[in-house]
């Protein structure tokens, strides 16, 4: 028999990071990761660092991570044994689901109608966010790093200097004239 998970913050962290992963699927980060199904290639959201925007009280949300991990797990055993899936106590219940269960579950989660929907959607939007805005992060500070949100989006880095200018208009043309009064800055009058 396998050695059951013990340790509180291993189960939440392994479940949020494998609820990411469902969002923004990216490869396993070694052989034996088990949160991340490694069912895409590149960083997905976890690489991104979905859970530590999760974790950080300006989501509003990081104060209910234990509950959303106890409520995920207890959904995912419902799930699992409507299913007939073999069980696997080395790891959290959502964690143990194979990628495709991860995903339905998930799906049955945020649909209309699902009493809990609202919960769900908000860690899929900030699952999604940390890949897609890296808001928790400098985005200078995160291309230097390899985001791969940011990266796969082609974001370019900055100037030495740290200020990005863009000398070709991404429409072929200027949007709009300068005011007259425009500062060499940039700044209105």
């Amino acid at each position: 028999m396998t050695p059951r998970i013990r340790d509180e913050d291993q189960v939440r962290t392994m479940t949020l990071e494998a609820f990411a992963d469902t969002i923004v699927p990216g490869e396993k980060r070694s052989p034996d990761d088990r949160a991340v199904a490694g069912a895409a290639p590149g960083g997905g959201a976890v690489a991104a660092g979905a859970l530590e925007l999760l974790e950080w009280d300006a989501t509003g949300l990081s104060s209910g991570l234990d509950e959303f991990a106890r409520l995920l797990n207890g959904h995912a055993q419902v799930y699992a044994t409507e299913h007939e899936l073999a069980s696997d106590e080395s790891v959290p219940p959502f964690v143990a689901l194979p990628f495709e269960h991860r995903t339905a579950l998930v799906q049955r989660l945020t649909t209309p109608g699902h009493p809990e929907k609202e919960f769900w959607v908000s860690l899929a939007l900030f699952s999604n966010m940390a890949f897609d805005s890296a808001a928790h992060l400098h985005t200078a500070d995160a291309l230097a790093a390899g985001h791969p949100g940011l990266i796969a989006m082609g974001i370019e880095l900055p100037d030495p200097d740290g200020l990005w200018r863009f000398p070709a208009y991404s429409y072929g043309r200027p949007l709009a004239r300068l005011h007259p009064d425009t500062t060499p800055s940039g700044s209105p009058a």
